[in-house]
């Protein structure tokens, strides 16, 4: 499943690729934004595989704003002047959407998305995680959740835990998006193990993990999927 976002000044324009993503049996549209500068939280507590992003946009444009992201998803640019393509392409953007579009211009982005995705996740099954002065290999299967723990993050797996000085958006930015979801700000689970969602909690094992309210929803759409 590919996770979207899609930013526009435009309600209209954002109305045509809900309509059209939901067509799309592999493309999650998680959301849209009318304004760019609301959709950086969400760029930074959320995996966002797929960005659709209008060019001319007041106040920032799309170039600018692509450009000043630290974590960058695969963009697609959508805009009603072309004049912008070499810059779109300089930026290594995947393609570039000129309004209006149809349906099957889309359908095509979206499969070269999916392609590339795939392609990446495929490459590797596992992480390398610094334990003291030891490297170790954790194979992704074996991960039950991560635990934010002051400046460190602990692994937890099924027969050890594994403390690192790292990050949460560190150890997301490694992780497949597919596979792993923050759902706490302290927290992130691996989906395939996951046992039980309660309204605040998780199980995993015989271990609970707490849910915060902003990723209540999430956690439970995506489970399901």
């Amino acid at each position: 499943m590919i996770k979207a976002i899609a930013i526009d000044d435009e309600p209209i324009a954002l109305d045509i690729i809900k309509n059209y993503a939901a067509k799309v049996s592999f493309l999650q549209l998680d959301a849209t934004f009318v304004n760019a500068f609301e959709a950086i939280e969400y760029l930074n507590k959320n995996e966002v595989d797929l960005l659709f992003l209008d060019i001319r946009m007041p106040d920032i444009s799309g170039i600018d704003f692509y450009d000043s992201l630290v974590r960058k998803p695969i963009l697609v640019f959508t805009t009603a002047y072309s004049e912008h393509a070499v810059t779109g392409f300089e930026l290594e953007a995947l393609d570039y959407l000129l309004k209006p579009f149809a349906f099957g211009r889309f359908l095509k982005t979206c499969n070269k998305a999916y392609d590339i995705l795939q392609s990446k996740r495929k490459i590797s099954s596992h992480i390398y995680v610094k334990d003291g002065y030891n490297i170790v290999k954790l194979d992704f299967d074996e991960i039950l959740f991560i635990e934010a723990t002051g400046n460190y993050m602990k692994y937890v797996t099924q027969t050890a835990e594994i403390l690192t000085r790292s990050t949460i958006k560190e150890i997301m930015e490694q992780l497949p998006g597919e596979r792993f979801q923050q759902v706490h700000r302290s927290f992130i689970v691996n989906l395939g193990k996951v046992s039980k969602i309660e309204r605040h909690q998780l199980s995993i094992a015989s271990h609970v993990v707490p849910i915060s309210a902003s990723y209540g929803s999430t956690i439970k759409n995506t489970v399901l999927l």
